[in-house]
């Protein structure tokens, strides 16, 4: 037992809605009758990213007594097929639509799944280099009926991916603003192809969470590379900022590369930084 922190969830202010289990990447939190519930104190590592997700203000972090985060532990619970539904019940979101099942553990959107996609690509021969057309108005679009995807990987927000997932160790992590798929023609071919993706926007999401959920991702997993790529307009930049937080926060060296898009889609500069 130490004192640290740990999250503390008021089940007189939760109204079950779910969003807490699906942010927690340690899989710490379940809904048991209706209710969210702590499922262990080894399993929570006491960063609060599930704090913003909840809708009601009923989890806060509070310092006590608790057994040790336990990273081992995690990885088992996390191997573990999900748990039975606990006192489940569907509901419907203020639209209408079919919410997810109440006492769900893993929220489908939020499941973890490794794609087939195609291998990274290799290093450009003198031939192709002078085939390959311009980039990229000045050639035919990259795309087409029947173009493959390049994703290897679900989900792809900052907020629902799992910093455990596999296809993040040993990866070169892509961490783009989600603008870039649609500005960029060439996006998949070019950027997406053999790397791990997070996406997100660092104007309108929660930059304190996205720092915490890119630093645990840095932390467990031995990455290669980090590319963070996002548009020219200055709050775009904002990207970057939580890429340097996040590297310092975990401490560790990581190479990192940083890419502005034009809202044409070109590719304006690319730059190695020093973090």
């Amino acid at each position: 037992m130490a004192l640290r922190n740990i999250v503390h969830i008021d089940p007189k202010k939760c109204n079950g809605c779910g969003l807490c289990v699906t942010a927690c990447a340690e899989g710490a939190i379940a809904l048991v009758d209706g209710k969210a519930r702590l499922v262990s104190d080894t399993y929570c590592d006491g960063l609060g990213v599930c704090l913003g997700h909840c809708p009601q203000g009923a989890i806060t972090i509070e310092q006590r007594q608790a057994a040790e985060f336990d990273a081992e532990a995690v990885s088992r619970h996390r191997a573990q097929p999900a748990a039975a539904p606990v006192a489940a019940d569907t509901t419907t979101s203020p639209t209408g639509h079919a919410a997810c099942p109440q006492g769900s553990f893993v929220c489908p959107g939020a499941r973890t799944l490794s794609l087939a996609a195609p291998a990274a690509p290799t290093a450009p021969t003198a031939q192709t280099a002078q085939t390959e057309p311009p980039h990229p108005q000045s050639g035919p679009a990259d795309g087409g009926p029947g173009q493959r995807s390049q994703l290897g990987q679900w989900p792809v927000q900052l907020h629902l991916v799992n910093p455990q997932a596999p296809y993040f160790q040993n990866a070169e992590l892509l961490l783009t603003a989600d603008c870039v798929a649609l500005a960029m023609g060439d996006f998949h071919a070019r950027l997406l192809r053999g790397r791990a993706v997070a996406i997100g926007c660092p104007k309108l999401d929660d930059r304190g969470a996205y720092i915490d959920k890119l630093a645990q991702i840095i932390t467990l997993n031995s990455l290669r590379r980090l590319l963070v790529v996002h548009m020219e307009v200055p709050c775009c930049g904002g990207l970057l900022q939580i890429a340097r937080q996040a590297i310092a926060q975990a401490g560790v060296e990581l190479p990192c590369e940083d890419m502005t898009i034009s809202l044409t889609g070109d590719i304006i500069k690319t730059e190695t930084i020093r973090l």
